[in-house]
């Protein structure tokens, strides 16, 4: 490759952030001004004296020394951090961390009306955004006809997975609080308010600052894990319950244009939910066999409180005279099956609704939801297929009495929400440590032999009874996944089936499992078509083989391999592993579902979904996408309904796109004509990344520079944060703190490191330009990468880098950064980061000074914690890690990602 085409002088990470200010719209101009003002409001009512005065000045300074980076504005704002008492410190780091909550919700607010805006510009019956669902049906059929184009919509499935790894930093107080000042910044958008109106309001939201201002941002103990499943049920009561409707509306209207709502719904109902929060338990202790069973009972009720609900709504809606919408005859057949289950129920319908059949049905319908959620067994439900086949009858009677508007409209949203939901809501997944299980069996066979055993045994056993008997309760689909972490062998597999038949007695009374093996170390992503070739020999594999369709999944995680090698080998080892394991299934004539372990952070597989789901393999989505959704992630995808409806479109018009045939040819083809470049950028890649992390002393010097040790301290989630883990090893540091420690230490170090050495290594500036507009693949890692890079300040990350007194470590994070942004510019021939992405740019800009102003108050508790020359009393430290703990929070918010 020609080195005379490498860059030469090109801007670098040190002065590229802020060439260039994006502007700021308006609207979220004004808004965050408002909050901005009423929380300044807040603090000098606060009553102690210069507390506003202090923020300001170190506001000021901040925002200077990104202006005029010459070190003399940066310089004053530590002087001024250093002067201030321990009290003053935390009380404004709060107030930094007050101002991001409101920033984000004013940048939340502002993606909402822009969304709302694009949609009113659009007529109905013309072609939807190009990321729209409609919009990549219309690409398929022009591809593959119209016919075809409909039977892959009815195979499309979108199956996100809650997960409560420890990332969302926020209480849930907090988020409370958030959530009113939200809705009440929504009200002003109000053409028809008045002053009066808006002065009420106005009121009303300092009121709700105060109260944000005084909440305190740290929990006082971790929370529980039935505490996180509370949190994700407030997640579906706020917005899932009703989005996932929203979209099938929006795509089944566009589908039938002008006979929407005379004519039979499209539209699949192709979302499942999915939950590892009560039911994940590696490595972590608190859950337990009770509480998965607890959580399921949970999400259970919550779900059939929420049918019930709709059921009845819709009933009391339908006021259909028999006389104008005769009952059929399968309708009456329902009835008089109502009224012999339960004559006073039905007689009551009966005399609430008196010639009103359909009426009379469906209030009959939503007292059985609501007994089974009671456990009557006289008129519970069987099942959620029960239910379903009841509404079809409704239905039915409707259409065929001439009345479709009534049978499409809120009774066909209710048949969809059960369709997607049942009656347990989320799939409660299963997950445990394949040395667990080998460790039980052992037990089993002999109890002396093993010695403090990493799960109790019996617990083991009870996880195993805990899946029967929500299976039991709540059907099959409630709770089937069982993931194995650290898939290793067959064997791995064939220890959960032994488990399963001892702890139930038999393989008959044993419960439905799909066992999925989870790859997740560089090497087990290498070793995956033979662990899977093993595992197709196992006679309860081809037994559930048979059962389900030849369906089968496989979970990749994208953490750990991250943390093995890098970011760059780990991209391109996954796009690899994922390709050899779509073609070992398309061998094997397997239905695949390759389940995306990703998280929030670019470390582990973060960035836009939609933009990684096209770029992957050829075959290896197949029309089905299955991902975790981490920590803040699930609160910034699914918290706010139009952003949700949003992200989910997004995401499915992606995996339906992905099944092509111009997609799967251009992915095949780039990988195909850049994979001697994907060879060298993976070779040099990872030998960076070992020279970095198996330096002597590496894993002291990384708990030094970064708050790695006290990320355990802060209360975030039920999980433990290391399994065991001491400074002298990283093997068993979770690969999320791994993360959240770099982003604090605002180097992002798992996001880029590696690639500048990689892209200098190829050095021929055309191929690596031409590569990134043919190649999907090195695209969105450029692009993530570039986003990673906006969120890192070389000024700031070298006063961490200084803690660990390793000029030579720190000399080889800042050269790779400098070398990795000035590629990242030249291949994208941007003069800075972010110039191609302006929403992006502009929310990074806004966030960067008050991100840096937290950062130098929590460099001033890591310099006093790390500090040896001066031994520190107990009050002492505790103020340090209070402070320590506050900025955590606050430059998680500040940054919008943790772990």
């Amino acid at each position: 490759m020609s080195e005379a085409a490498g860059p030469t002088s090109l801007p670098t990470a040190a002065n590229s952030r802020g060439a260039a200010r994006h502007d700021v719209p308006d609207e979220m101009r004004n808004d965050v001004r408002l909050l901005g003002g009423l929380l300044g409001e807040v603090l000098r009512e606060y009553g102690k004296p210069g507390l506003y005065e202090d923020v300001e000045r170190l506001r000021e300074l901040a925002i200077s020394a990104l202006e005029a980076p010459d070190g003399v504005h940066l310089a004053a704002a530590e002087e001024l951090v250093a002067s201030f008492s321990a009290e003053r410190a935390e009380e404004v780091a709060r107030a930094f961390t007050c101002y991001f909550h409101l920033t984000n919700l004013s940048e939340e607010l502002h993606r909402v009306r822009t969304l709302r805006a694009r949609e009113g510009e659009i007529p109905l019956d013309q072609q939807r955004p190009s990321d729209s669902i409609a919009a990549a049906f219309t690409h398929l059929a022009a591809e593959v006809g119209e016919d075809e184009a409909r039977r892959r919509l009815g195979e499309l499935e979108f199956h996100p997975v809650l997960t409560a790894h420890p990332t969302e930093a926020r209480r849930n107080a907090v988020a409370s609080s958030i959530r009113r000042i939200t809705e009440l910044m929504s009200e002003r958008d109000d053409p028809r308010w008045g002053r009066g109106a808006l002065e009420e309001n106005r009121r009303r939201l300092l009121g709700e600052v105060d109260n944000l201002w005084r909440t305190a941002q740290l929990r006082p103990a971790n929370p529980s894990p039935l505490d996180e499943v509370r949190t994700s049920l407030g997640v579906f009561d706020s917005s899932l319950f009703d989005v996932f409707t929203a979209v099938y509306r929006r795509l089944d209207d566009w589908l039938l244009g002008e006979d929407r709502g005379r004519r039979a719904p499209v539209a699949p109902a192709f979302v499942r939910l999915g939950t590892w929060i009560g039911g994940d338990r590696d490595g972590n202790p608190n859950v337990t066999a009770s509480i998965t069973r607890q959580a399921a009972a949970q999400s259970s009720d919550r779900i059939l409180a929420a049918l019930e609900r709709v059921a009845r709504d819709a009933g009391l809606g339908l006021t259909l005279d028999d006389r104008f919408t005769p009952p059929g005859k399968e309708l009456a057949a329902l009835w008089a099956r109502q009224r012999q289950l339960s004559p006073e129920v039905a007689a009551q319908a009966a005399e609430h609704s008196p010639g009103e059949s359909h009426r009379q049905v469906l209030l009959v319908i939503a007292e059985r939801i609501a007994a089974t959620r009671r456990r009557d067994a006289d008129l519970a439900y069987g099942g959620a297929a029960e239910l379903r086949r009841d509404l079809a009858v409704v239905q039915d009677s409707l259409v065929a009495a001439g009345a479709s508007r009534a049978a499409y409209g809120r009774l066909q949203e209710l048949i969809w929400q059960v369709e997607t939901f049942g009656f347990h809501l989320s799939e409660m997944e299963v997950r445990q440590h394949s040395k667990v299980h080998a460790q039980t069996l052992a037990w089993l066979e002999d109890a002396a032999a093993v010695t403090s055993p990493a799960v109790p045994p019996e617990e083991v056993l009870d996880t195993f009874r805990s899946v029967a008997a929500v299976q039991a309760r709540y059907g099959v689909d409630a709770c089937r996944r069982y993931i194995i972490s650290f898939t290793q062998s067959a064997q791995n597999i064939a220890d959960v089936y032994a488990l399963a038949e001892s702890a139930l007695g038999s393989a008959e009374a044993a419960p439905v499992l799909d066992v999925i093996p989870l790859f997740e170390t560089f090497d087990d992503l290498q070793a995956a078509p033979r662990i899977l070739d093993e595992m197709l020999a196992l006679p309860q594999v081809q037994r559930r083989l048979e059962q389900t369709g030849r369906r089968l999944e496989v979970m990749l995680g994208y953490s750990d391999s991250a943390k093995d090698v890098g970011p760059v080998s780990a991209t391109l080892a996954l796009y690899e592993a994922q390709q050899r394991i779509a073609s070992w299934a398309r061998d094997n004539d397997i239905r695949l579902t390759q389940f995306h372990g990703r998280g929030g952070a670019l470390g582990r597989g973060g960035g836009p979904a939609n933009r990684a789901i096209l770029a992957q393999p050829p075959h290896s989505v197949d029309l089905r996408f299955k991902v975790t959704e981490q920590g803040e992630v699930i609160n910034a995808r699914y918290g706010n309904p139009d952003i949700a409806v949003r992200h989910i479109e997004q995401v499915a018009a992606a995996t339906l796109m992905a099944s092509a045939p111009s997609t799967e040819r251009r992915n095949a083809e780039a990988a195909e004509r850049y994979a001697d470049l994907a060879a060298r950028m993976d070779a040099v890649s990872k030998e960076r990344f070992y020279g970095l992390i198996h330096a002597d002393g590496f894993a002291p010097w990384f708990a030094e520079v970064t708050p790695q040790e006290e990320i355990g301290l802060l209360a975030i989630g039920s999980r433990p944060s290391r399994r065991g883990l001491s400074v002298e090893s990283l093997e068993d540091l979770r690969a999320i703190p791994w993360n959240f420690a770099w982003t604090q230490a605002r180097i992002n170090l798992t996001g880029w490191f590696g690639l500048g050495s990689a892209l200098e290594a190829a050095g021929d500036l055309d191929l690596l330009r031409t590569a990134y507009a043919e190649w999907p693949l090195l695209a969105t890692m450029i692009d993530n990468v570039e986003m990673s890079l906006a969120k890192t300040d070389r000024r700031i990350a070298v006063r961490y880098l200084e803690l660990g007194g390793r000029q030579d470590l720190a000399d080889l994070v800042l050269a790779e950064l400098d070398l990795t942004a000035k590629w990242v510019l030249a291949i994208t021939d941007h003069t800075r980061l972010l110039e191609g992405h302006r929403v992006l740019g502009r929310a990074v800009q806004l966030r960067n000074p008050y991100v840096d102003a937290l950062s130098l108050l929590q460099l001033r508790a890591l310099r006093a914690l790390r500090d040896s020359s001066r031994e520190l009393s107990e009050e002492e430290v505790a103020d340090q890690h209070r402070l320590l703990l506050l900025t955590l929070k606050g430059v998680a918010a500040g940054l919008q990602n943790t772990g």
